[in-house]
């Protein structure tokens, strides 16, 4: 499998080129040449088949020729090492838990799944490849502790400061070894245009070798689309038409899960659900891409106003907007409203949601208003104890604090304080 930038100014490449660069050379992000749907077969069984069986089947087409199969199945068995059930909250609602794993975020993982993949491409490499990353809050934590101890490779995450809770900072600054945080003096896209901005340094480039952990990276965002097959798999028997609702910041899970319908899954819609960070909402009113400056809100790694990945989901429909509308809804939702969910939320079913999540819920709940005869899968992307002031104070509840979080409680937080390009560059020139 090659794949190609969607820009179509640069060679194609294999999935490992693609890897390890992260965007392509014209500054475009690789696509896969074909998206070769599954055997019918394979989702009539589905629910008989392990989720590493479902996962080596729907993934193995793209890294084919790369990865050999008992690499794929034993990077596979790594990752995939927790649970993703999806819990009924109503007859016609329920919610995939994605939080299971070492960081609670869904974006474990994708950040697993790369860092084992770079991991192995470098064990021939005597260059070091440093992986930078911007976070709007869970992915940094995710890529530290995917790449944690990874040898050959270094990790530089940069994070806005007094813009992740206290959990999601001290995840991604209390570890060490290969992982250093740098603190922004500024938002989330700030963040990400600098990262932009060094791969665009030709210095820089030849300075060292850059690589990207944010979901414009093919080995971070393919795999979320085992999180839909996932699914699938359970919700299946409902016997209603599927639709799934994903809290969207950078676009990139969702765009995932239209891989996965692409695939052969059969779902009927799929909602985007934003905070107030409206574009992809905008544009799909408007037919105008009008990216804009984030807003900061409670559901803070949803506050991206140019998500990265929403040029893939054009490019799946050919940039023909009626098919995509055909496919995908977007709404947008404020801080009051995403509260109001939590309480919602809990009061049907005493479950406990994160901000994101109820943000996805409230999505589902506007599409089915119009589509009542369907069953709706919101994502529940983060634990909630991640955004702990908010939930316990809009629920009036004390949570439990899991295992995964007291391991980070109790230590010291290391960061270095930037905020503008010239002090990035500075630091990577240096470090």
């Amino acid at each position: 499998m090659k794949f190609y930038s969607l820009n179509s100014k640069a060679p194609e490449v294999s999935f490992e080129t693609a890897v390890v660069n992260g965007i392509a050379p014209d500054k475009g992000l690789y696509f896969p040449e074909k998206i070769n749907p599954l055997s019918r077969s394979f989702f009539e069984e589905i629910e008989h088949l392990s989720n590493e069986e479902i996962a080596f089947t729907a993934i193995r087409q793209f890294v084919v020729g790369t990865l050999p199969d008992d690499v794929l199945k034993a990077i596979l068995k790594e990752v995939l090492d927790f649970e993703f059930p999806v819990v009924e909250i109503t007859p016609s609602i329920g919610t995939l838990e994605l939080f299971h794993g070492p960081t609670m975020a869904f974006k474990d993982v994708g950040a697993r799944f790369m860092a084992q993949c770079l991991g192995y491409f470098s064990r021939a490499n005597t260059k070091e490849i440093t992986v930078l990353v911007a976070t709007s809050g869970d992915t940094g934590g995710a890529v530290a502790n995917g790449f944690l101890g990874v040898e050959g490779v270094k990790v530089v995450i940069l994070y806005p400061s007094g813009k992740v809770s206290d959990i999601q900072e001290r995840q991604l600054t209390t570890l060490g070894q290969n992982i250093t945080a740098l603190k922004v003096d500024g938002t989330f896209d700030d963040c990400q245009a600098m990262v932009k901005n060094a791969f665009l340094d030709n210095d820089l480039l030849t300075h060292m070798k850059l690589t990207s952990a944010n979901s414009i990276n093919v080995a971070r965002w393919l795999p979320q689309l085992f999180y839909f097959l996932f699914a699938y798999k359970q919700a299946k028997s409902k016997g209603k038409e599927l639709i799934f609702s994903v809290p969207s910041g950078n676009f990139g899970n969702i765009c995932a899960g239209l891989v996965a319908q692409r695939l052969g899954m059969p779902v009927n819609h799929f909602i985007a659900a934003t905070n107030v960070n409206d574009t992809v909402p905008q544009f799909m009113l408007t037919k105008e891409y009008s990216p804009k400056p984030s807003t900061a809100t409670i559901s803070n790694a949803m506050d991206v106003g140019d998500p990265s990945n929403f040029i893939r989901i054009r490019h799946l429909f050919q940039d023909d907007f009626e098919a995509l509308k055909k496919n995908l809804s977007s709404y947008s939702f404020n801080d009051e409203q995403t509260k109001e969910a939590l309480k919602e939320i809990y009061t049907i079913d005493g479950y406990i949601a994160d901000p994101h999540g109820a943000v996805g819920y409230l999505g589902l709940k506007k599409y089915q208003e119009r589509h009542p005869n369907t069953y709706g899968i919101f994502l529940e992307t983060a634990h909630p104890v991640k955004f702990l002031d908010i939930v316990e104070e809009t629920l009036a509840e004390k949570l439990e604090i899991p295992v995964q979080i007291q391991k980070v409680m109790g230590k010291t937080k290391k960061s270095t304080k930037i905020s503008t390009y010239q002090n990035l560059k500075d630091f990577l020139m240096t470090s």
